[in-house]
């Protein structure tokens, strides 16, 4: 149901003492306001700095709150991974909001921070240049197994629908192309068996890829950075799960090409997707039991050596590990997202603008925040020439 236009509790119930338990809200103070209801977002965007968008998916829900932000001074972040809306944004809004010195950026929740600062931790940590990557994503549940909401299976299924307009989306931004330093990272097939990990992998759907180029664009252009070449992949495990896999996706294609199919898909998602998405999202114990491992694969040239002569002469291994990835690591990310916009403003990009998390934040220090929050970044092997 609507809610009703943004109001502040009573200054008095708000300011008076609270226990040390008190809850968030309690301490800070609500503002109730509906997305479908311009006035209540500008109001809600005049009385803060930051604005966290949780509101998804995106597609539907998400511009109002960019526009209100850019339009009454207020930064932005959101957990996005529906790369439709976050370049959508980037087309509509990026020269509005440096203007008005404004942040908006987009996929600061799982998808795409281990992603897109784990490229950046690799590149920091090889001593050389580093021009290619390779991330595996491996999740592991306890007894009680996965369970996402379906809120991530919603924007799965629209921005499958709308991939053509997607397509057209970039070519109207017009990008720039990423240059390719060094020898040329080789695409794997959609599904391949790793040696490394002793399991079936495939490539990641996710939005990881294409926040990861537009960072390494950004870096390329604005900052004179050499840029990675990345591939994103997940560990599935055996042959029985590639084969179930392999039946729920071509089901899953075939259905959301069709409307009628489209609304199956949402009306019944736990039956869709083999019990992941569900309308209850996951238990506690399901939560609990969940983790996940994003290991990177990084190669390079050697301190001196030319990268646009030879073969890369040097690997290296890092790794991003932390709790449950879509409701605790996700607000994890987000929050300190959020503290770096506020706290190291002076290592920000100089304008403001609509920007991916490695673009906005390669100067902070968000991975040392992420580290003490329990979404760490390691290095697994030093590099080796």
């Amino acid at each position: 149901a609507p809610l009703p236009a943004a109001t502040e509790m009573p200054r008095a119930a708000a300011a008076r003492a609270l226990p040390a338990a008190a809850a968030p809200g309690e301490e800070v103070g609500v503002l109730l306001c509906d997305v479908g209801d311009a006035g209540s977002l500008a109001t809600m965007a005049r009385q803060t700095r930051v604005v966290l968008n949780c509101v998804g998916p995106y597609r539907f829900f998400g511009e109002p709150v960019v526009q209100a932000c850019v339009e009454n001074g207020a930064s932005c972040i959101d957990i996005s991974g529906e790369p439709q809306f976050l370049e959508g944004m980037y087309l509509k809004y990026n020269e509005k909001a440096a203007e008005k010195g404004v942040y908006v950026v987009g996929s600061c929740g799982f998808d795409s921070i281990p992603a897109d600062m784990g490229v950046l931790y690799t590149r920091d940590k090889l001593k050389g240049t580093l021009t290619a990557v390779e991330s595996f994503l491996s999740v592991k549940s306890g007894p009680e197994g996965l369970g996402v909401h379906d809120g991530t299976w919603k924007s799965a299924v629209y921005g499958l629908a709308d991939e053509d307009n997607l397509k057209k989306l970039r070519k109207q931004i017009g990008y720039a192309p990423v240059p390719v330093v060094g020898a040329k990272l080789k695409k794997r097939g959609f599904v391949f068996y790793s040696p490394e990990f002793k399991e079936y992998c495939i490539t990641f759907m996710g939005s990881d890829g294409s926040v990861v180029k537009r960072t390494q664009r950004y870096l390329h252009s604005e900052l004179q950075q050499t840029p990675v070449q990345y591939g994103a992949y997940v560990t599935l495990g055996g042959l029985g799960s590639v084969i179930k896999l392999m039946f729920m996706g071509m089901l899953f294609l075939l259905l959301v090409k069709f409307n009628f199919g489209r609304k199956l898909l949402t009306k019944y998602p736990r039956f869709f997707s083999g019990g992941y998405f569900s309308k209850e999202g996951p238990t506690q114990k399901q939560m609990d039991g969940t983790s996940f491992t994003m290991t990177f694969f990084g190669e390079g040239y050697s301190e001196g050596q030319d990268p646009q002569t030879g073969k890369p002469n040097v690997k290296i291994c890092t790794e991003v590990k932390g709790p449950e990835p879509g409701y605790i690591a996700t607000p994890i990310a987000m929050v300190q997202a959020a503290l770096s916009l506020l706290e190291d403003a002076a290592s920000l990009p100089k304008k403001g603008g609509v920007y991916s998390p490695g673009a906005a934040f390669s100067k902070t220090k968000l991975i040392d925040r992420l580290n003490k929050r329990g979404v760490e970044f390691s290095v697994i092997s030093k590099p080796e020439v």
